[in-house]
């Protein structure tokens, strides 16, 4: 991850938690000097991501903490045990700085371990289908690229990063442009060579009229049951990615990967994914 990227979403949190008055309560009741050890712990299961983010937030408030990384991005934590297997990250550092920075650090760390473990509990409901989990621009203004970065480390890919990396063509787009076939050629001519075009569709009918009009270089399926998604894939019979979305769940992830889709577009991994419970525990002072 892009350390400079990383460093500006700690900063800014920083400035909205410390604001003009700083952190009183640290300053108040933890004497100046004091050093302490301490643990970044789950207490939950999960795969964690954001360690960049949360070392960041440490080292930014205290340039010589020494920081052990126990569970790096990526890897599953066990949840807390009395071997420490749902330990982290070790901390060693001034006191005031640790905590006021903690807040900072977990809120990053649980977020983005929560959209990683949410990734990988639906990447594990279709592993042996062809189809793969990818994310959405539904995302924390702020925090795209590490969200989608977290998405990945749960075994998912990304979907755009932003609008102008590929055109995507929404039930708006064609109903200003008047049609499919409008949309799409328009779309074509640009977009040039360099970047791809899909469309949105939400029945048989408008799949016919995108594969008429190009084919385009994906579809998105929205909303389509099981068996409709199935009947759209034969249609398009490899002439473009596929791709299903809208009202997914765990639930019924599988039924719809059965379906020979190539991606799956799941929003609620990144603006709804439960946080991963990650908390710092104080072990003993420095």
């Amino acid at each position: 991850m892009n350390q400079a990227t990383v460093e500006d979403v700690v900063r800014r949190a920083f400035a909205e938690d410390l604001g003009c008055g700083g952190d009183i309560t640290s300053e108040a009741t933890v004497p100046a000097g004091s050093r302490i050890a301490g643990r970044i712990v789950a207490r939950r299961e999960g795969v964690i991501a954001g360690v960049d983010a949360a070392c960041c937030a440490f080292r930014l408030l205290d340039d010589g903490v020494e920081i052990s990384v126990e569970c790096g991005d990526g890897e599953r934590v066990d949840g807390e045990r009395v071997d420490g297997g749902g330990t982290v990250l070790r901390l060693h550092g001034n006191a005031r700085a640790l905590l006021t920075a903690e807040r900072t650090a977990l809120n990053l760390l649980g977020h983005l371990s929560g959209i990683a473990t949410a990734t990988a509990g639906l990447a594990a409901a279709i592993e042996g289908y062809r189809a793969r989990i990818t994310c959405t621009r539904k995302t924390t203004p702020g925090l795209r690229a590490l969200e989608k970065r977290a998405v990945r480390l749960g075994g998912g890919s990304n979907h755009r990063f932003g609008l102008g990396d590929a055109v995507l063509i929404k039930d708006n787009h064609i109903a200003i442009a008047g049609g499919i076939r409008p949309a799409i050629e328009r779309a074509r001519i640009a977009a040039g060579h360099m970047r791809k075009v899909e469309v949105e569709v939400d029945t048989l009918e408008q799949l016919e009229q995108a594969l008429a009009a190009g084919p385009p270089d994906a579809v998105l399926l929205d909303n389509m049951r099981p068996a409709g998604l199935a009947r759209a894939v034969e249609l398009v019979a490899g002439r473009a990615t596929t791709e299903a979305s809208g009202g997914i769940t765990a639930e019924t992830i599988q039924d719809v990967a059965a379906s020979g889709v190539d991606y799956i577009s799941v929003g609620w991994i990144t603006h709804s994914a439960p946080a991963l419970d990650i908390g710092l525990d104080v072990e003993t002072p420095g």
